[in-house]
């Protein structure tokens, strides 16, 4: 069994150019494709987006396990906007990304920390 590569750490600024450089980056630092993982960093990093601003520093961890688990952790410096998971209708434009992050990952959640949260979820392998 091939260990785990290091985490992969990114400090990067939020904004709508980054998604599709993350995106690969993640698969890159996975070794190839990784739907379900590039769908969950693109959301949480676009809810950042859309949530808390653009323009928000933000730290992007990804590191796996030797079992074959994926952990993707997003920390802002919002601590009061919180992910809120919602049922979209219809025509909403909104409200998709975290149905769609509960849906492929295994768990989620939020931890908060004084003056900053990290939302983060845990997905089989990748």
């Amino acid at each position: 069994m091939t260990p785990p590569p290091a985490p992969l750490r990114l400090e990067l600024i939020a904004l709508p150019k980054e998604v599709p450089l993350l995106r690969r980056t993640v698969r890159d630092y996975l070794g190839g494709p990784c739907a379900d993982v590039q769908l969950c960093v693109s959301e949480m990093l676009g809810n950042v987006i859309r949530h808390v601003g653009e323009g928000t520093p933000v730290v992007v961890r990804v590191s796996g396990g030797a079992d074959g688990r994926v952990r993707v952790e997003v920390t802002d410096s919002d601590a009061r906007a919180l992910p809120v998971l919602l049922r979209a209708r219809g025509e909403d434009e909104y409200g998709r990304g975290l149905a769609l992050l509960d849906a492929v990952s295994l768990r989620w959640g939020v931890r908060r920390e004084e003056g900053r949260k990290t939302v983060w979820c845990d997905l089989g392998e990748a």
